[in-house]
């Protein structure tokens, strides 16, 4: 059994915690139970990595696909005698492309199929969010295209999403500096209060960054994808972001952002010429480059299907 799951980056500047896209860049899990009269003198649990991370992941039970694949193992009874889990990674672990959101959708997901596919996608979301603690790359990983999450009130707090696909004739550049910047470091540097002019300026941007996509007007992008909320605080942890922003925009970039919480950077550009692309990347690498980082850049179509099963 073969899960696929996209690539995600979220917030797109001022949606934190709240947008998120789903990009055309996957990692693969492959989960294979047997019974006890099959495995012979194997050890119960084996994990193999290819790929993002095969230096660094854990291959025993701390490993978040293996986290997330034994909640629902845990929910229905089912003991597996032998799991051997196969993780063919494409997604840059720790850069801010939703890699281990990605993680854990496959390892529920795939988890959810071989215990019979008891779980509908609304429950493997819920749950998603609780142990990723956010819900915005989670619903990307796993519908696609471009999402808008919020979360209800009351006792039994459940996410709420609307998808869309933006414009086919899009593209996505992320330049992926070579350091990593994980999310829980890059929340604790945000305040805990915001003026309230702040939070004005952050909710006309995610306004009209949903209104300039839907109704395909790119030139309001640069301005859309300004915030206060997170970017501000965050430059202070990637360092060149904001010569990143200026060399992609002066490239032809039609707006730019920290992806997730960093460090990789976004920017948008449309399809046609692809050399524009190529042009705003190095640009991009060009950014870095001149403060002391090296990068590489990925031109990434957007992911319409979200998480599939092969």
């Amino acid at each position: 059994m073969k899960v696929r799951v996209p690539a995600t980056t979220a917030n797109l500047g001022p949606g934190f915690d709240v947008l998120a896209l789903a990009l055309q860049l996957y990692n693969t899990i492959e989960m294979e139970v047997a019974s006890g009269k099959n495995i012979g003198r194997r050890r119960k649990l084996q994990i193999d990595i290819e790929g993002e991370g095969e230096a660094e992941l854990p291959r025993d039970k701390r490993n978040i696909v293996y986290q997330a694949a034994k909640l629902v193992f845990k929910k229905f009874h089912f003991a597996p005698s032998f799991l051997h889990i196969r993780l063919k990674n494409r997604i840059p672990i720790a850069s801010g492309l939703g890699s281990s959101a990605a993680a854990r959708i496959g390892g529920l997901v795939g988890a959810n199929r071989l215990c019979g596919e008891r779980m509908s996608i609304e429950e493997i979301l819920d749950l998603a969010a609780e142990i990723e603690g956010h819900a915005d790359n989670v619903s990307a990983a796993m519908v696609g295209g471009l999402v808008v999450c919020s979360l209800s009130e009351g006792k039994e707090k459940r996410i709420e999403i609307l998808k869309f696909n933006p414009p086919k004739n899009l593209s996505c550049v992320v330049c992926i500096p070579n350091f990593q910047l994980m999310t829980d470091r890059a929340r604790e540097i945000l305040p805990k209060t915001i003026r309230f002019e702040q939070a004005v300026f952050t909710s006309s941007r995610v306004a009209l960054l949903l209104g300039s996509l839907i109704k395909r007007r790119y030139e309001l992008l640069g301005m859309a994808m300004e915030d206060r909320l997170h970017q501000p605080y965050r430059k202070r942890l990637v360092k060149g972001m904001e010569k990143v922003f200026k060399e992609a925009l002066k490239a032809g970039a039609l707006g730019t952002c920290l992806s997730g919480a960093g460090p990789s950077i976004l920017a948008f550009t449309a399809s046609s010429p692809p050399s524009v692309a190529e042009r705003v990347g190095k640009a991009m690498q060009g950014g870095f480059k001149r403060c002391g980082i090296e990068s590489r850049y990925l031109i990434l179509g957007i992911d319409r299907d979200g998480t599939r099963i092969a």
